[in-house]
């Protein structure tokens, strides 16, 4: 599994212009599912996103999670970021979990999250979605599980 965090003031998805996912500061992360991904993977992701250190403390330094400053979560599925760019002009998906395989693990991922976080969005999964952000620093992260 791999997540694009980035630490927002603000973010939200929009499907056919609705907003189905709105979060104030927080993390937004995009996430990817890949073939050997299951329940333990989508555990381990909430945990690491939740806990990940990537907020000011008072000396200026990361040392705060989004547990810690109880911000908003914003799951987006992502399937591209699972893509093989490593040849060619074109991406490969063949190393991204196939969608109802990675529809599950993303469900578990947001189920995760909202067990252990009062504050959990989340896009649509397999809907064209507009995704806006303000990425705060900007600060952005590739965490696998």
């Amino acid at each position: 599994m791999l997540a694009l965090l980035q630490r927002v003031t603000q973010a939200r998805v929009e499907v056919a212009g609705e907003v189905v996912g709105q979060i104030g500061p927080g993390l937004l992360v995009l996430v990817g599912v890949q073939p050997a991904d299951g329940p333990a993977q989508a555990a381990r992701m909430a945990e690491r996103l939740l806990g990940y250190r990537v907020f000011d403390d008072a000396q200026g330094r990361m040392n705060r999670s989004l547990t810690d400053i109880g911000g908003g979560l914003l799951l987006v599925p992502q399937f591209t970021l699972a893509a093989d760019t490593d040849r060619g002009r074109r991406p490969s998906f063949t190393s991204a979990a196939e969608p109802g395989h990675a529809r599950a693990v993303f469900d578990a991922l947001v189920d995760a999250a909202r067990r252990q976080h009062a504050d959990v969005a989340s896009g649509r999964f397999g809907a064209h979605m507009q995704v806006s952000l303000t990425n705060d620093g900007p600060v952005t992260f590739l965490l696998r599980a």
